[in-house]
C-alpha cells in the first residue's frame, strides 16, 4: 500500500475531478485548497504518509512556486507534479527549477495522470532505499571524496585544506546547490575536530520568532510552547563544528547575540539566567552577496567581518562542466544498489553532451535529482536523451550534429568505474558507455580506459591519446597544453618528440625517422 496523494487547487470543479482519478487508481487522496493549506499538511504529524504532490501553479496566496521554494527551504522532498492551464516552455522550466517532478497541462488525461504518479512513486521508494543504504554507509566525508576533476575546484579544495588545519571562521559563498555543505562536511572531516559533532541548521528555513531559542535553547516555560529545556544548537556542536547554512537570512536582532557568540564563545539561552560557554568551530554558508547586505543595511557589518574571515567561493555547475561526466556516474552509482533488477550500463555521448550544454541553475543538487530521476524511470540499460526529455527541450540547437566526427563508444575514466563488491565473477560492472543509434559529437573529450577486450589500456596509449585530445582541445597552443597537463613546456616537447608528434604546427603525425 502506498502512501496518501496531497491534491491542492483552489478550484473546487478540479479538485474533485483529481480526487476522483486518485481514488480509481487506487491510491487515498488528501485535499487541500491553497500552499499555504498544503505546507500544513507537508509540516504536520501526517507528512510521512504523503508520497506524491499534485500541485496546482497558479493560485491566490501562496501560489504552486512559493510552495516548491518553501519544500526545498524545509528540506521536504517529497515528488511533486505541477499542473496548469499554462503551459508554456518558461513555466515548466520555473516549476523544474524549483524542484518540481513532472508536469502536466490542465486538463490532464487519466492515463497521462496514473502514469506521472506511478513514475513518481518508483523515484520514491528508490530515493528512501538509496537513503538507508546511505546511512548504513556513515563515516566521515574528506576533501579526496569530492567528486571533481576539473581546474574550477581545485581552488576551493587548495583553501578547503588550508582552512582544516585551522580554527578560524569560515565563510563558503556560492549559489544554491553548488555543494557548500559537502565543503564544510570535507572541511570537519580533515581537521582535528573529525570526530566531535557536525550539527547543520538552515537559517533560511527556520521561522523569525524560533531562531534564537533554535540556536541558542530555551529553558523550560520561558515562552507560550516552551514545555521542556532546549539546549540549542551551539551547545549542540560544543567541542565539534556548527556548520550555520543561508546566514544572510538570519534576523537582525539574532545577529547580535551571534556576534557575542562568535567573540565570546558564550550563549545567553532564552530565560536562562546565566550564560553557557561553548566551544565550537563556526562555518557559516550563503548564497546571497553579503557586502550587499551590509550596505543595505540588512546585515551588520561588525558581524560581517567577524564570519568573513576565511571566504571560500564554490563556482557554479556552469563554471566546472569538465566535471558533469564524473558526476553522472557517481549519482548513477548511488542508484545501483538501492534498484539491483535495473542495472544500467553507461550513459550516451548524445545524452552526456545534452547535459554539458545546459546552464543548471539549481547546479548540483539539480544535476542529482536529474540523473536519479532519469536511472530510475529508464526502461533501456543506457540513458538516452530521452530521458532528459525537459532539459533535452531547453538546449535544442545547442549541442552540434556532426555525421561525420563520429567518437568511438565512450567508457568513463577508470577511476570513477563502478564497483560492487557483490558482483558475481564475469559480470559487467563498468559504467561503459554503449554505442548510441544516433550519436551527437560531444563537445568534451573522454579517454577509453578499457580496451575492445575489456582489459585496461596500456599507460602509454592512454597517455598519448591525452596528448592528441589536449592538442586538437587547445588548438595546438603548446603553452595552454603543457599548462593543462599540468607538466613543464620542456617536458611536453619530449614526449611529443617520443610520440612522433609534429611540435611545431601540433599536428599529430608521424615525424619522418
Amino acid at each position: 500500500m502506498t502512501g496518501s496523494i496531497l491534491i491542492v487547487d483552489d478550484d473546487p470543479v478540479q479538485r474533485r475531478l483529481l480526487e476522483a482519478a486518485v481514488t480509481r487508481f487506487g491510491h487515498t487522496a488528501i485535499v487541500v485548497d491553497g500552499g499555504a493549506a498544503a505546507l500544513d499538511v507537508l509540516d504536520g504529524p501526517g507528512a510521512r504518509d504523503v508520497s506524491v504532490v499534485i500541485l496546482d501553479l497558479v493560485m491566490p496566496g501562496l501560489d504552486g512556486i512559493g510552495v516548491l521554494k518553501a519544500m526545498r527551504e524545509r528540506d521536504i522532498n517529497v515528488p511533486t507534479i505541477v499542473q496548469t492551464a499554462q503551459g508554456g516552455i518558461e513555466t515548466v522550466v520555473s516549476a523544474m527549477r524549483h524542484g518540481a517532478f513532472d508536469f502536466v497541462v490542465k486538463p490532464a488525461s487519466p492515463d497521462r495522470l496514473q502514469a506521472s504518479i506511478g513514475n513518481a512513486l518508483k523515484v520514491e521508494a528508490v530515493e528512501g532505499e538509496v537513503k538507508r543504504t546511505s546511512r548504513r554507509r556513515g563515516g566521515l566525508l574528506t576533501f579526496k571524496d569530492m567528486i571533481t576533476h576539473g581546474p574550477a575546484m581545485d581552488r576551493v579544495i587548495r583553501l578547503g585544506q588550508k582552512a582544516a588545519a585551522s580554527n578560524i571562521p569560515i565563510l563558503i559563498e556560492g549559489e544554491s546547490g553548488v555543494g557548500k555543505e559537502l565543503v564544510a562536511r570535507a572541511i570537519q572531516g580533515s581537521g582535528d575536530r573529525r570526530s566531535k559533532p557536525f550539527v547543520t541548521v538552515n537559517c533560511g528555513a527556520i521561522p523569525d520568532n524560533l531562531v534564537e531559542s533554535i540556536l541558542f535553547g530555551h529553558e523550560k516555560g520561558s515562552f507560550t510552547g516552551a514545555t521542556d529545556k532546549h539546549t540549542g544548537k551551539f551547545v549542540e556542536a560544543h567541542s565539534g563544528t556548527l556548520f550555520l547554512d543561508e546566514i544572510g537570512d538570519l534576523p537582525l536582532d539574532v545577529q547580535v547575540k551571534l556576534l557575542r557568540a562568535v567573540q565570546d564563545g558564550e550563549v545567553d539561552p532564552v530565560g536562562g539566567r546565566s550564560t553557557v560557554r561553548v566551544d565550537i568551530r563556526l562555518i557559516s554558508a550563503t548564497h546571497r552577496n553579503l557586502l550587499q547586505q551590509v550596505k543595505d543595511g540588512k546585515f551588520r557589518e561588525d558581524l560581517f567581518y567577524r564570519l568573513n574571515v576565511y571566504p571560500i567561493f564554490v563556482p557554479p555547475l556552469r563554471d566546472r562542466r569538465d566535471d558533469i561526466p564524473y558526476l553522472v556516474a557517481h549519482f548513477m552509482q548511488k542508484v545501483a544498489p538501492a534498484d539491483p533488477r535495473h542495472r544500467l550500463q553507461g550513459i550516451s555521448a548524445a545524452a552526456l553532451a545534452v547535459l554539458q550544454a545546459y546552464d543548471w541553475p539549481g547546479n548540483i543538487r539539480q544535476l542529482e535529482n536529474a540523473v536519479f530521476r532519469a536511472s530510475v524511470l529508464c526502461e533501456g540499460d543506457v540513458l538516452t536523451t530521452e530521458d532528459f526529455p525537459q532539459i533535452r527541450a531547453q538546449v535544442e540547437g545547442t549541442v552540434n550534429l556532426d555525421a561525420d566526427g563520429v567518437r568511438p563508444p565512450l567508457s568513463l575514466p577508470l577511476d570513477i568505474q563502478q564497483r560492487d563488491e557483490q558482483a558475481l565473477p564475469g559480470e559487467a560492472t563498468s559504467m561503459t558507455e554503449l554505442d548510441p543509434p544516433a550519436r551527437l559529437q560531444s563537445r568534451f573529450g573522454t579517454l577509453r580506459a578499457l580496451d575492445d577486450r575489456g582489459n585496461v589500456r596500456a599507460l602509454a596509449d592512454v597517455e598519448l591519446e591525452m596528448i592528441k585530445l589536449a592538442i586538437d582541445h587547445y588548438n595546438g597552443q603548446m603553452s595552454e597544453v603543457a599548462r593543462r597537463l599540468g607538466i613543464g613546456r620542456s617536458t611536453l616537447y619530449r614526449k611529443l618528440k617520443e610520440y612522433g608528434i609534429d611540435p611545431e604546427t601540433g599536428r599529430v603525425e608521424r615525424l619522418a625517422s
